[in-house]
């Protein structure tokens, strides 16, 4: 296992790290696929990632990870806590909201977590979570109190994960990207204000759909070049584990065509990167329907579905309506947008 710098925190993580939605048991709707191991089970798969190297493990509040942060918790005594690293997140943007959901992960840990992220911050709610009182002040406090050690905005928005780079506040970024889904990691390699920050990678296999196209070499190897601190990958099974962390992955460069050439053997992909430069002027997030058309025919066809199918109709009416089509002339791929929203809605009417 290579271990990263993780921004200038001084701590030094595994280049892979445990996510732990996979190994949480009972029933998170919004979430894909999870193994529902019991607590013994759990730790024992966590402890066979330990000692292959993996020092940092990332959870999440029962609402969202299920029972992942208890399991997480009965590990980090096993092994020692000193020995390893535990982020935990909360999707809570006002501040007392978010220092009550701390001191509720701590108890359920059974110990502090060293980095507290407000979870799934987007262009929406960013202002209740950067303002006075917001939630990052509310961590700052708590980091000051030595309640955690670091404070940090987990985004899947560039616009956001910008504006925590730019934040002095803001000590570990956490947000997404792939060898498909590389525009935001594009972005960020671009920009010398997140050189001083911890960036921390998920969705590596995008939620597990490109194993059916690649493998866990080519999708790890396939993102060491870019400058982020720990990827983490869902594991759910010691075989999970021995995929993602056995073996140290040289670097391997796809080249977006590649990637492209590589899908198009099993469907015809959309070539979207979700770099987010799209612009829509009704403000609908064109590259989250491009995804998920991607996902869909990647395996998670009933995940995937039953999020298009959530505005898909109201989306392609207001683009069949729309003159400016300012999300054409900004995208970087030259994609013909309003076509393929047609043909999304017509999928979802199947």
């Amino acid at each position: 296992m290579r271990y990263r710098q993780l921004g200038k925190t001084g701590l030094k993580v595994s280049e892979t790290g445990f996510g732990t939605i996979p190994i949480l048991s009972g029933n998170v709707p919004v979430l894909p696929d999870y193994y529902s191991p019991d607590t013994d089970e759990a730790v024992d798969i966590m402890i066979h990632a330990y000692n292959m190297g993996c020092n940092f493990y990332d959870t999440a509040i029962p609402e969202e990870y299920g029972d992942a942060e208890y399991k997480l918790g009965v590990f980090a005594e096993k092994v020692g806590r000193q020995n390893i690293i535990i982020s935990d997140k909360a999707r809570f943007m006002d501040g007392n909201d978010m220092f009550r959901e701390v001191m509720r992960s701590a108890e359920t840990l059974g110990t502090y977590p060293d980095i507290y992220f407000v979870h799934q911050v987007d262009e929406k709610n960013q202002e209740e979570t950067f303002s006075r009182y917001g939630a990052l002040d509310a961590l700052c406090d708590l980091k000051k109190a030595g309640i955690i050690k670091y404070t940090g905005i987990a985004t899947h928005y560039y616009s956001v994960a910008e504006r925590s780079a730019a934040d002095e506040r803001v000590d570990v970024i956490q947000t997404s990207g792939n060898i498909l889904e590389r525009g935001i990691l594009d972005r960020i390699s671009e920009k010398n204000i997140f050189r001083d920050k911890g960036l921390i990678l998920n969705k590596v296999y995008a939620a597990g759909c490109l194993l059916n196209v690649f493998e866990p070499s080519e999708l790890i190897g396939g993102i060491l070049h870019y400058p982020f601190s720990c990827a983490l990958i869902g594991i759910g099974t010691k075989e999970q584990a021995d995929a993602a962390m056995k073996e140290e992955y040289s670097p391997v460069r796809f080249t977006f065509d590649e990637v492209m050439q590589r899908l198009s053997q099993h469907f015809s992909p959309i070539g979207c990167t979700r770099c987010q430069k799209c612009v829509c002027p009704n403000g609908y997030e064109v590259h989250i329907l491009l995804r998920q058309y991607n996902y869909y025919h990647l395996g998670k066809s009933r995940w995937a579905m039953k999020k298009l199918r959530m505005n898909i109709e109201e989306v392609s009416e207001s683009c069949r309506k729309c003159i400016d089509r300012q999300c054409m002339k900004t995208c970087p791929q030259n994609l013909r947008i309003p076509e393929l929203i047609k043909t999304i809605y017509k999928m979802t009417c199947v």
